[in-house]
């Protein structure tokens, strides 16, 4: 089998040692048109306070698709990589959700407030296929139901190739799904070493701040003592166990701030103007 070239353009920005600049969006086909030529390298398509609604995904996936990109840029990975925010809470274990949107194409789901070891493991499982024993990158054993035929073909790969992909990174070095688990409760952060030791296939750690501080009980305060030290428990936590760390919230006011912190993978502000991703690439060396 020849070799695939990189399809998750935030692996490959992961990969090279660069911030990967994503932002959220709902299902629908304008937003897939407008970020076509954003320049961010992901889009979070958001389930979890939208309702889950599958035909926007799949209208969403066909928008993003440039077939004047494609051409000019001479390969099969997307100009802007696809990925979801499912609706469910870490500790509702629901594997489906994670199913469906990868059986249509996505590249990557973000899992909302994960929380413990097993839940940990759960959202990992959920996004790997099965393997045998004597197979490399066993655990944690993948659960994922076999319908391969619909995301292979968004893809542009055969199916023995997707199978052969349709892994999770780093923990395959050749896998395309990134998985992403939201820390977002106190007790998250009192387990996230233990998690990150004992789960191999976490791509990346996205804080949610907004919720977190409410656990703290200063919602929305982001800038209360007690909140910024809980922050910056969770980054040294990713960086001791050498996991990208995720800041849900960049815009030009504080995109200086999460560069000298350490955030390589940002969700800035939404807004046509793309002004928050202009001063992250100016910040990280990108224009």
């Amino acid at each position: 089998m020849s070799e695939l070239p990189r399809l998750n353009g935030v692996i490959r920005t992961l990969e090279a040692g660069g911030t990967a600049f994503t932002t959220f969006a709902s299902a629908e086909i304008e937003n897939a048109v407008g970020l076509v030529s954003s320049g961010y390298d992901g889009i979070i398509f958001e389930m979890e306070h939208n309702p889950f609604d599958v035909k926007g995904l799949r209208d969403s996936l066909q928008f993003l698709l440039s077939r004047q990109q494609i051409v000019e840029s001479g390969t099969l990975a997307p100009t802007v990589t696809p990925l979801v925010r499912i609706p469910p809470n870490g500790g509702e274990m629901n594997q489906w959700l994670a199913k469906q949107v990868l059986d249509i194409g996505f590249y990557g789901v973000v899992w909302p407030h994960v929380s413990t070891v097993e839940e940990a493991r759960n959202a990992v499982s959920a996004c790997r296929y099965p393997r045998p024993e004597d197979r490399p990158y066993l655990e944690p054993r993948g659960q994922r139901g076999d319908a391969p035929v619909a995301a292979a073909r968004y893809w542009g790969i055969g199916t023995q190739d997707y199978y052969r992909v349709a892994d999770v990174w780093p923990l395959n070095p050749q896998g395309e799904i990134l998985v992403t688990i939201m820390c977002e409760e106190v007790r998250a952060i009192e387990n996230l070493p233990k998690m990150l030791k004992e789960v191999p296939g976490i791509g990346v750690v996205l804080i949610g701040e907004g919720d977190l501080s409410q656990d703290l009980g200063h919602p929305r305060d982001y800038d209360h003592p007690v909140v910024v030290d809980a922050m910056r428990r969770i980054r040294e936590a990713c960086a001791e166990a050498g996991v990208v760390c995720g800041h849900p919230h960049g815009g030009t006011d504080n995109m200086e701030m999460l560069v000298e912190h350490g955030y390589r993978f940002v969700v800035a502000a939404p807004t046509r103007t793309y002004a928050a991703l202009k001063e992250g690439r100016e910040r990280t060396g990108r224009n």
